[in-house]
């Protein structure tokens, strides 16, 4: 039975529905607050504004504006609580309120968080919740402090700490948001940076189950199968990507051949983990080989963990269907891994999910094709880039016509909500016991 909540005189919403309302309230608050004079250097459109405000709580990075320059102090504070916001979840943070005025947890909010990280259960969620806040607002804290380290000697107190926290919340938040007009290229070799930053979107993106998984239990065999699964597929996706780059990109003057040898491991390896949906750029995402673009725009529609900052179709999902694929191939009924089967109903989610966010972006790509001037590679990267919420550019969103920045903004809205709520959507069982005669289709 789905439940539903009575707000508003006789106006009931499902779970999905609050998610996504939520998400729409803020991006609207978010996007008054840039538009006020005292958020910008100069006055924008209402159209750059959303798009940003879109932007910043999907935690994309997609940017029309260079941040560290159009918007004021004022103008990134927002962007920045816009990015907490979005890549926490925004029923994270009510219950946060709810538990500091002393309150008790109903179910119908119990109901929302197990939406929020796609929880099975509605048992420990305020424990997870609790946890999650605790740990991320230490990340960010460690992270800040270990960046100011590096950035207080250039930049000054003010600004450099400043920067160090804004870096920090973005990294964590998997959001690719730069105060810099060209990302982190001044740093492509600089390993306090490239750690730090790469260490805070790997462990947000990650996913917040798993994180909670491997802080309560010691040993790799008591963990559960989906923090087995995101662990071992993670460091392997990550690896490979980092030898498929450097190979790519080694003598593409335009990306690593100039640069020393440990440079150019530090850029393969930080291009490689970035895709999944954190954003930062070491290297000119614009003048790489159409084979790592490629590559790119894989990593970034596979995305990051469930229940994690990150978006995509998840990691999980990709590896349930490599599965149910490398199962049917060998003539078996369920698809295994670890000595235990996944159930068929996840294997049709995955599907669902992987076919649905497939039909999202091309149709989105058509329409850009129509009103775009751009090149053909660009809004296929560009799709996939707001799809994914990763924020990588090819330089093209800058160029978008405001059609074009509003079905980016959707697009970025559908990948960031799209996900979780299709799954849950598509996870409940069918009303009624009624079975039909079966029927042959010939597929193949």
């Amino acid at each position: 039975m789905m439940t539903r909540f009575p707000i508003f005189w006789k106006i009931s919403l499902t779970p999905p529905q609050i998610i996504t309302l939520g998400f729409i309230v803020v991006i609207t608050v978010g996007t008054f607050l840039l538009t006020l004079p005292i958020a910008t250097s100069e006055p924008i459109s209402v159209i750059d504004a959303l798009f940003t405000a879109t932007s910043a709580t999907t935690v994309t990075g997609l940017v029309v504006l260079d941040t560290g320059t159009e918007f004021t102090l004022f103008g990134q504070i927002v962007i920045m609580v816009l990015i907490q916001l979005g890549g926490l979840g925004l029923m994270t943070f009510a219950i946060l309120i709810v538990l500091l005025l002393g309150k008790k947890i109903g179910l119908r909010e119990r109901i929302l968080v197990q939406e929020t990280f796609n929880q099975s259960t509605l048992g420990g969620l305020i424990r997870l919740v609790k946890s999650l806040l605790i740990f991320t607002f230490s990340m960010e804290l460690m992270a800040t402090i270990l960046l100011s380290i590096r950035w207080v000697p250039v930049y000054g107190p003010g600004f450099g700490v400043f920067t160090s926290l804004f870096h920090a919340v973005s990294a964590f938040n998997n959001a690719g948001f730069s105060l810099w007009p060209d990302s982190l290229m001044g740093y492509v070799g600089d390993p306090v940076v490239n750690i730090i930053i790469t260490f805070l979107f790997i462990v947000g993106g990650i996913g917040f189950t798993v994180i909670y998984d491997l802080i309560k239990t010691r040993k790799f065999h008591q963990l559960s199968l989906h923090t087995k699964l995101m662990i071992i597929s993670t460091l392997s996706i990550n690896i490979l990507a980092t030898i498929v780059i450097f190979l790519l990109e080694y003598t593409n003057f335009d990306t690593l051949a100039n640069l020393a040898l440990d440079e150019k491991l530090w850029a393969s390896y930080f291009q490689a983990v970035t895709p999944r949906t954190a954003g930062f750029n070491s290297l000119d995402i614009g003048s790489m080989n159409p084979g790592t673009l490629t590559l790119t725009m894989f990593l970034m529609f596979i995305g990051a963990g469930s229940a994690s900052t990150g978006s995509g179709i998840k990691l999980t999902t990709f590896i349930v269907i490599v599965l149910a694929v490398h199962a049917y191939l060998r003539g078996k009924k369920e698809a295994v891994i670890f000595k235990r089967s996944i159930p068929n109903h996840v294997v049709h989610r995955a599907l669902a999910i992987t076919v649905i966010s497939l039909l999202m972006v091309t149709i989105v790509i058509f329409i850009l094709s129509i009103t775009e001037n751009g090149p053909y590679l660009q809004i296929i990267f560009e799709a996939f880039s707001a799809f994914g919420t990763v924020g990588l550019s090819m330089g093209l969103t800058s160029e978008l016509s405001e059609n074009g920045k509003l079905l980016l903004c959707i697009l970025m809205l559908a990948g960031r909500i799209g996900p979780v709520t299709l799954a849950f959507a598509l996870a409940r069982t069918a009303k009624g016991n009624i079975r039909y005669p079966n029927g042959d289709v010939f597929t193949g």
